[in-house]
C-alpha cells in the first residue's frame, strides 16, 4: 500500500536562514569576569592520561540562556565547549583549584549574576554592531599580532575586552605612540580593537608571552610551527 499524499502545501525551508537564527541564539549577550580562580580543565589527545588546567577569564551568557566559560585561546576569547580539536585539546569541565572539585556546569552564582545583569542592561537591537560591554584584562594575556606576510611579529599586552551587540569579542591593545598616562586602563584613547589593525591575532598566557619575549628557542620554534607552518622561526 502506498503512502497517502498530504494535502498541506509544501513549505520551502531556507537552510541559510535557519543557520543564521541558530547562530544568533548562540551569540554572547553579557559577560562576567571570573575573579575566584576557577579553571577550565582540558586534555591533549597525545596525552590521554594527563589533564591540564587553564584559568577562566570570564563567563558569558548566550542569547539562548546558556552560560559558558571563556578563555583566551588561539585567535579569540573562546567558549570552553568549542575546545574539541584533535591537535590542540578537548574540554573536560570546570575546576575549583581550592577544593579540587570538578564540575560540568557553570556555578549557579555566575548564572544568576549574568541573568540579572542582562535583564538590567537590556539593549535594543541595532542594524550595526554596537559596543555593549567592556571588561578589564585580569590575567596578563598577550596577543601576538601579524600583519602582511613577511612583516615582523608584534607581541602586545591585552588591556581589556569589548563585547559587541553581534556577539563578537575584541581584545583591546595599545598604540604606544598615543599613551599619555600609565597604567593604561580600558577607556583610554590609546586602545584599539586588535582585529581593526592586525590581520591575525593569537592569544597567549603571560608565562608563554614571557618566553616569547625572552626568545626562548623551543617556544619560538613551536610558535612558528603553530601560526606559520611553512615559515622558519625567527633567529
Amino acid at each position: 500500500m502506498g503512502i497517502p499524499l498530504s494535502h498541506r502545501p509544501a513549505r520551502v525551508i531556507d537552510l541559510d536562514t535557519m543557520r543564521q537564527r541558530q547562530q544568533a541564539r548562540k551569540r554572547l549577550v553579557r559577560l562576567a569576569p571570573e575573579l575566584d580562580g576557577l579553571e577550565m580543565v582540558y586534555r591533549l589527545p597525545s596525552e590521554s592520561e594527563a589533564y591540564y588546567g587553564m584559568p577562566l577569564l570570564a563567563w558569558g551568557l548566550r542569547d539562548d540562556g546558556e552560560v559558558v566559560g571563556l578563555v583566551p585561546w588561539m585567535e579569540s576569547l573562546t567558549p570552553c565547549q568549542r575546545l574539541d580539536d584533535p591537535e590542540h585539546g578537548h574540554f573536560i569541565g570546570y575546576r575549583d583549584p581550592e577544593t579540587e572539585e570538578l564540575f560540568e556546569e557553570p556555578p549557579e552564582h555566575k548564572v544568576l549574576e549574568l541573568e540579572q545583569a542582562a535583564a538590567y542592561f537590556e539593549y535594543e537591537e541595532t542594524e550595526e554592531a554596537t559596543l555593549i560591554q567592556q571588561l578589564p584584562e585580569t590575567q596578563g594575556t598577550h596577543a601576538l599580532c601579524m600583519d602582511e606576510s613577511g612583516a615582523p611579529w608584534q607581541l602586545k599586552q591585552v588591556f581589556g575586552w569589548r563585547l559587541y551587540s553581534d556577539g563578537a569579542i575584541e581584545a583591546l591593545l595599545a598604540d604606544e605612540r598615543l599613551v599619555e598616562s600609565t597604567p593604561i586602563l580600558p577607556g583610554d584613547a590609546c586602545l584599539y580593537p586588535g582585529h581593526s589593525r592586525h590581520r591575525v591575532v593569537y592569544f597567549f598566557q603571560r608565562q608563554i608571552a614571557n618566553r616569547i619575549r625572552h626568545e626562548d628557542p623551543a617556544t619560538l620554534e613551536a610558535l612558528a610551527l603553530m601560526v606559520m607552518p611553512d615559515a622558519d622561526p625567527p633567529e
